[in-house]
């Protein structure tokens, strides 16, 4: 379907260069996507951000709930599940965090996304440990563990960040 192709074509694009180093000549010629079918499907480069935002955070969210649904740790999973996100080749930090950098200033529909991601993922992790103070301090951990692996180039920020969670959760 062409509209997969251009999603999957921006989301390899602005997850490596980043959103605003992108053109929408190159998510057309990397998508195979003609110029004018890709501007019926998204009308603006914006439209297309958001849309590529949206679909990232229900499989990022979904793949963390698999994973999680599977173990007795829950919390540790967590942890234990960003430490396998963190160690793939291409891991470029959260996209929610980037595009919130790069276009919040202009954007409020991308602001309003990135909000909502953060959101959902409070609200799993309330859900988890049922205390929503300790699941916002943890919600901490994980955020603190994204930016650290990203930019230090250092997955083992995971499991820092899982020690600090066992310590909130048993305390």
């Amino acid at each position: 379907m062409q509209e997969t192709a251009v999603l999957d074509a921006a989301e390899d694009l602005f997850y490596e260069r980043g959103i605003q180093a992108v053109g929408m000549d190159q998510i057309r010629s990397t998508s195979g996507v003609s110029l004018k079918r890709l501007y019926q499907l998204f009308p603006s480069k914006e439209a297309l951000v958001v849309a590529y935002l949206k679909r990232r955070d229900e499989r990022w969210r979904a793949d963390l709930r698999a994973y999680v649904d599977g173990k007795d740790d829950k919390v540790g999973a967590v942890f234990e599940w960003l430490h396998q996100w963190f160690s793939e080749p291409g891991f470029r930090g959260c996209a929610f965090i980037n595009s919130f950098g790069e276009l919040s200033a202009t954007s409020p529909k991308i602001t309003a996304v990135a909000r909502h991601h953060k959101d959902e993922v409070r609200a799993y992790l309330r859900g988890l440990l049922r205390d929503d103070s300790t699941a916002d301090q943890v919600l901490l951990l994980v955020e603190g563990a994204i930016v650290v692996a990203s930019i230090q180039n250092d997955p083992a920020a995971a499991w820092r960040a899982k020690a600090a969670a066992e310590v909130l959760v048993s305390g």
